[in-house]
């Protein structure tokens, strides 16, 4: 019996804490997606030119 408390005193903590959360907006959402996206898309290419040029001159040595 007092598990259950403990549960239903948990879960009404939870419950309010998640009435404190506060959301971001759906502008801010595809702002903060757009960053994501192309700082990816920008280490990507990065490191990808950084492995070629690397190869290129491992190929020059050997």
């Amino acid at each position: 019996m007092e598990e259950n408390m403990h549960l239903i005193r948990f879960i009404k903590s939870v419950n309010h804490e998640m009435k404190l959360v506060v959301w971001p907006t759906a502008k801010e959402n595809r702002r903060d997606t757009t960053i994501v996206v192309s700082l990816t898309l920008f280490f990507v290419l990065f490191f990808a030119l950084f492995d070629w040029l690397i190869q290129l001159m491992m190929k020059l040595f050997v």
